[in-house]
């Protein structure tokens, strides 16, 4: 179920924008993980409009500008709704927004089970360690190529993920010598997606187990429970 109610403290015009955390929401809905080593969990999702980067394969295009204005407490509110421990914060890019942090400062603190996934070209540091990070790595043909802030890979560690959406053999070989460069089979759990209807689960299964690699073969389930265009699961 998609919420989009404003905020419902005191009047925003009475108030001036340092007083109040305020994130900008697309959506917030109930559904299973369908990514990352939590996948299959029930989670509530917190998805944050907006995003500074344009790659070929987004499938959340609807986040680049819709969305309205909620307080944090209000967003915990609505989380508190569901019958989990699991939240997802996501976008759009939901690091572009100061608040996000808090928010997830806050979630933690009550105890539940945090992810952010993130375009990984912004600075995942500043995240409270007790989230688990989802960090992108954009491969050639995801039409960002060089959005990486280099400082996450000091994120790489059991408690955090490195996701490669691969589009094609190149990307592949790419992803490979990246991980193998930086290190990060050995210190990280690393994620390979099929670009959805670009490239098949079974040819990049295929690859993993043809070039050895550790990488984990990772499906977005939820476009194979409900249908790849269904928002809100």
């Amino acid at each position: 179920m998609n919420y989009k109610k404003p905020y419902k403290g005191r009047a925003l015009s009475a108030l001036s924008m340092s007083e109040v955390e305020l994130i900008k929401v697309n959506e917030i809905f109930f559904s299973i993980q369908g990514e990352s080593s939590w996948v299959g969990h029930p989670t509530v999702f917190v998805r944050t409009s907006g995003c500074h980067l344009r790659c070929t394969y987004c499938d959340t295009t609807y986040a680049y500008y819709e969305g309205q204005l909620m307080g944090v407490e209000d967003i915990l509110l609505q989380v508190q709704r569901y019958q989990t421990k699991y939240v997802c914060i996501t976008g759009g890019e939901p690091l572009l927004q100061k608040d996000v942090f808090l928010l997830a400062e806050k979630l933690c603190t009550d105890e539940y089970f945090v992810s952010v996934e993130t375009s990984g070209d912004l600075d995942c540091t500043r995240l409270d360690p007790r989230v688990k990070k989802i960090i992108d790595v954009k491969t050639p043909d995801s039409g960002a190529p060089h959005a990486f802030c280099k400082a996450n890979l000091n994120l790489a560690d059991v408690n955090n993920e490195f996701k490669f959406v691969i589009c094609s053999e190149k990307d592949f070989e790419w992803a490979e010598n990246f991980c193998v460069e930086n290190g990060l089979f050995k210190k990280t759990n690393v994620l390979y997606s099929p670009s959805y209807s670009v490239i098949s689960e079974k040819w990049l299964a295929k690859k993993i187990l043809s070039s050895a690699s550790t990488a984990r073969l990772q499906l977005q389930l939820h476009k194979y429970i409900w249908s790849p265009t269904e928002r809100g699961v």
